[in-house]
C-alpha cells in the first residue's frame, strides 16, 4: 500500500434530492457519520463538458443541462429524476471520480463518495438514478495518459451503462458481479464484448441470497486472474453497497466487513493504489460498509471464508469456458 487512502466528499452531493426517494441526500449523511476520523478528505471537483463528452453524446449532456435549468422536478423514468441542482451535482460527481483516478495514479488509493450514481447511464441515456457515468468519465480521462484500465463493478445491479460505453474497447477490462435478472435485466455470461473489445467484458450474474464465499469465489477464480493477465495501469471499482443484507434492494447477504475483504483482495491483486467510485447502497449499514472499504485499503485480506454455492461454481465454470483469460 502507498499513502493513507483519501476520500473525495462534500455537501454538494446532498443537493440533488427529492423527498422519500431511495437515492436521496440521506445517503450522504449516513456516510459522513461513519468516515474514519483520520481520513484525508478532498473537496469535490467539477467535470467540464469536455470531460463528460468523452463518455456521453453532446445531446445527452445538453438534455440534462437544459432540463436542470427549468424549475421543478422532472422524472426521466419512474426512478430517475432531475432537479434544478442536478446538472451541477452530477458534474461534480463525474469530476470527483476523475480526481479519484488521478489520486490513484499518483499512488494514493481514493474513494469518490458521490451521488447521483453513474453506472446505469449509457452514452446517450440516463437511467436507474444515474445521469452521467462517473466511472466511465474517469476511466476515459485517465486513458489519455495510460493504456489499460480494469473496472470491477460489485453493485447489486449490473453496470449496463459502463458495459455499453466500453463494449468495443480493448483498453478497458470490465468485470461486473450482480444479481441475475435484477434491474436493468442485462449482464448475462454471454455478454463478453464485441469487435476489438471481445473478451474484455466479464459478467457474473449471481442467484439471490449469495454471501461472501460466492463473491470471493468469483473474484479469486474469474475476475482477479483476468486482471492479472490484463495487467492494467489502473484498477477502479464501481462500489455499490446494495448487496448488503439489510439493503432494501438486496437479494444478497453481504455484511459491512465483507467489503473490507473484497477491497483488500483487489488492492493486493492490483499491487498499486486503486480508485473507487460510490454507486448504489440504500440501507442502514451503508456508512459502515464505506468505513470497511477504507479498512480494506490499509490491510491485507484475511483468510477466505465459507464455501460457495454449487450454482456459483457452475457460473464461474461458464465464465472461464467462454472467456479469453
Amino acid at each position: 500500500m502507498h499513502h493513507n487512502p483519501c476520500a473525495i466528499f462534500g455537501d454538494i452531493f446532498a443537493r440533488h434530492t427529492i423527498g422519500l426517494h431511495d437515492e436521496s441526500a440521506s445517503r450522504i449523511a449516513a456516510i459522513k457519520e461513519c468516515l474514519p476520523k483520520d481520513t484525508v478528505i478532498h473537496s469535490p471537483v467539477k467535470a467540464g463538458v469536455d470531460d463528460l463528452a468523452r463518455a456521453h453524446t453532446g445531446n445527452h449532456i445538453s438534455f440534462i443541462r437544459d432540463l436542470s435549468g427549468r424549475d421543478g422536478e422532472h422524472f426521466l423514468d419512474p426512478m430517475t429524476y432531475v432537479t434544478g441542482d442536478s446538472f451541477e451535482v452530477a458534474s461534480y460527481a463525474a469530476g470527483s471520480a476523475v480526481l479519484a483516478g488521478k489520486e490513484a495514479l499518483n499512488g494514493t488509493s481514493s474513494f469518490a463518495l458521490v451521488r447521483p450514481p453513474g453506472h446505469h447511464a449509457g452514452r446517450d441515456q440516463a437511467m436507474g438514478f444515474c445521469l452521467f457515468n462517473n466511472i466511465a468519465v474517469a476511466a476515459l480521462h485517465a486513458l489519455q495518459e495510460i493504456d489499460r484500465i480494469a473496472i470491477i463493478d460489485w453493485d447489486l445491479h449490473h453496470g449496463n451503462g459502463t458495459q455499453e460505453i466500453f463494449y468495443e474497447d480493448e483498453r478497458v477490462l470490465f468485470c461486473s458481479i450482480h444479481g441475475a435478472g435484477l434491474f436493468p435485466g442485462t449482464g448475462w455470461v454471454d455478454e463478453i464484448g464485441t469487435g476489438e473489445g471481445q473478451g474484455f467484458t466479464i459478467n457474473a450474474p449471481l442467484l439471490p441470497g449469495c454471501g461472501i464465499a460466492d463473491y470471493e469465489y468469483v473474484f479469486s477464480q474469474a475476475f482477479l486472474p483476468a486482471i492479472r493477465s490484463f495487467s492494467p495501469d489502473l484498477v477502479m471499482i464501481s462500489a455499490g453497497m446494495d448487496p448488503l443484507a439489510d439493503d432494501p434492494k438486496s437479494g444478497m447477504r453481504l455484511v459491512p466487513k465483507d467489503f473490507s475483504f473484497l477491497t483488500s483482495l483487489v488492492a493486493q491483486t492490483s499491487g498499486s493504489a486503486i480508485a473507487l467510485v460510490l454507486e448504489g447502497g440504500y440501507g442502514p449499514s451503508l456508512g459502515h460498509a464505506v468505513q470497511a472499504v477504507f479498512e480494506g485499503l490499509t490491510r491485507e485480506a484475511a483468510a477466505s471464508r465459507g464455501i460457495p454455492r454449487g450454482s456459483t461454481c457452475r457460473l464461474v465454470g461458464q465464465i472461464r469456458s467462454i472467456g479469453i483469460w
